[in-house]
């Protein structure tokens, strides 16, 4: 099979040549559609509970980005000559994030679809048209890379549709510029890794993904670097507000999709319509998606059989697993053991451990947008330069939370069908949990710890602030951790394909949610007490000592209970799969 093209069978005398099977594209896509479909509609305990609760979740979640969205464009509607430029600045800058999210999914998802798929081996060597491969396999990438942020743009698309009276012809405009959009990344995304597989061998995958790393946070950088949004929250830098309307009206990122969406949309809310975004968009993805199937006709066989070799692999006492050994000796042997297992396994796994890259990109940008707000200047007071860092918690919890998603929910669903081995050992389940458990949390601690620090150190807040966040991530970090061991082990995914994948599941949203709650809580607990000291800091009196203990207290017993109840509760779960 060249090129990935089958071979016709040579005709043989008397007989007449049989035909070849040739599934259309669609029916390649089938099996994927049946699987998702059974899952849906399996009449499963609580099944019925749980897509309710999903769709109370999901409109919950479209109602808050829409209330948000609606305000803010209401505003932006109202400010003569400038709002409309603003709000397509907002627009523009959202859409870049979007793109950028979506390149980087695609680039990874990208190498589970087209090389570490189960059914590849099956597609691959039947006699299946390269072509309608290339297109299955890229339309199963998109989609895996790009339902998060269609969900998101639904209700951005809608406030900006409703403040501007964008009509009933709206929704369709939006899908003539949004498909293209998606289209575009994938394509990029696919041909990337594909090259990126092809340049390394298969049993350097780190290599690659290292590559992506750098490649997506130097990209990052320079992208901020060159729009540096922290102009338009400083205004009077400019020169005179002639200047400050030039930069709005100039593109922000002119031959990026980004822009040309931002472009098409704007023009039809502002009854002035431009025919050009939309035939760069659709002309630009039809390009990419020839140009990606050449490349995919020219080098995917090559690629899709390095995918196959076999990594080298010697298990060899290295100065880390002395290391290693040595700080988790007084453990003992079973509780070591457990530790270095949960290592291995995490970076032997390409699907778990490449998704730091995500996580570096996140922290890179959370940490860039910190140090440019204006803490600074006319307006702010004591009282405000203090509240914000303190807001900033918040923030912070939502990025431990995601993280804790990615890497400490899937925990128990990795070990698959090896759990009944574990299970039927004289060993402790409380033990594997708490493996888990402290091999999760103690990366997230340093990495919370350091994100708070760096950004309290960024924005120059006092002691008392720095010591109450310090303090308040470390107890959140334990309660966040402990939720996803303990929700991981209740609502298992232990036939998943791709270790991504589980956290998108039922139980990582409830995880999700119950994440945010607690934060909230905490935030809330904690937000009294500091807002009492802040006040007698500031009349030069002194804060009440009985009511910091009050809040701070139950804050840090809610955040001890949120630890160990959810592991607790996973110890009966365990209990209850064994019968």
């Amino acid at each position: 099979m060249p090129n990935g093209v089958a071979v016709a069978p040579r005709p043989v005398a008397g007989h007449p040549t049989p035909a070849l099977p040739n599934p259309s594209t669609l029916h390649l896509l089938l099996p994927k559609w049946l699987t998702m479909r059974a899952r849906a509609v399996s009449g499963g305990r609580g099944n019925g509970l749980r897509l309710a609760f999903l769709a109370v979740f999901g409109l919950a979640f479209w109602a808050f980005i829409y209330g948000m969205l609606f305000r803010l464009l209401k505003y932006f509607r109202g400010v003569e000559e400038i709002g409309p430029l603003l709000a397509g600045k907002l627009l523009g800058l959202i859409l870049v994030g979007f793109f950028s999210i979506l390149l980087l999914s695609n680039v990874i998802t990208a190498l589970s679809s087209f090389f570490l798929s189960r059914d590849l081996d099956l597609l691959v060597s039947a006699p299946v048209d390269w072509l309608k491969l290339y297109a299955a396999k890229l339309a199963e990438t998109t989609v895996h890379s790009s339902w998060m942020v269609v969900l998101m743009a639904v209700p951005m698309f809608a406030a900006y549709g409703y403040v501007y009276e964008g009509g009933i012809l709206f929704p369709l405009i939006v899908v003539a510029t949004f498909v293209p959009f998606l289209i575009i990344p994938a394509v990029i995304g696919s041909a990337l890794t594909l090259l990126l597989v092809n340049i390394f061998p298969a049993r350097r995958t780190r290599d690659i993904l290292s590559v992506i790393a750098v490649l997506a946070g130097g990209g990052l950088v320079v992208f901020f670097r060159l729009v540096r949004p922290e102009r338009f929250a400083r205004p009077e830098g400019f020169r005179s507000l002639v200047d400050f309307v030039a930069i709005l009206r100039t593109p922000t990122s002119p031959i990026m999709p980004s822009e040309w969406v931002q472009r098409g949309i704007m023009s039809w809310l502002s009854f002035k319509q431009d025919l050009l975004p939309y035939y760069l968009l659709w002309s630009t993805a039809a390009a990419a998606v020839v140009l990606g199937a050449l490349l995919h006709r020219w080098l995917y066989t090559r690629g899709f059989s390095k995918a196959q070799e076999s990594a080298q692999r010697w298990a060899r006492s290295g100065a880390g697993t002395k290391v290693a050994h040595a700080l988790l000796n007084p453990f003992g042997v079973v509780r070591r053991e457990l530790v270095l297992k949960e290592i291995r396994v995490f970076f032997r796994d390409t699907t778990q451990w490449s998704q730091l890259i995500l996580l570096a990109v996140l922290v890179m940008v959370y940490v860039f947008n910190i140090k440019f707000l204006p803490l600074r200047g006319e307006g702010m007071t004591f009282f405000l330069i203090n509240v914000v860092p303190f807001l900033n918690l918040v923030l912070s919890g939502f990025v431990l939370a995601s993280i804790a998603a990615r890497f400490i929910f899937p925990g128990v669903s990795l070990e698959g069908r090896t759990l009944w081995l574990l299970r039927s050992s004289p060993m402790s389940m409380r033990e594997l949990l708490w493996s888990k458990f402290w091999v999760g949390t103690l990366p997230l601690l340093v990495l919370a710890v350091g994100i708070v620090g760096v950004t309290d150190y960024l924005l120059q807040v006092t002691p008392f602030m720095m010591g109450v966040s310090i303090l308040s991530i470390t107890f959140m970090t334990f309660a966040v951790a402990g939720l996803a061991i303990g929700f991981g082990t209740i609502f298992p995914q232990f036939d998943t394909e791709n270790a991504a994948q589980i956290p998108t599941s039922f139980g990582g949203l409830v995880f999700m949610m119950t994440s945010i709650a607690l934060i909230g809580t905490v935030i809330i607990l904690e937000a009294r007490p500091v807002y009492a000291y802040l006040g007698a800091q500031m009349n030069g009196g002194n804060p009440d000592v009985l009511e910091m203990v009050v809040g701070f207290g139950l804050a840090a017993t809610l955040c001890g209970a949120a630890t160990l109840v959810p592991i607790e509760v996973a110890l009966r779960r365990l209990a209850e799969l064994e019968r």
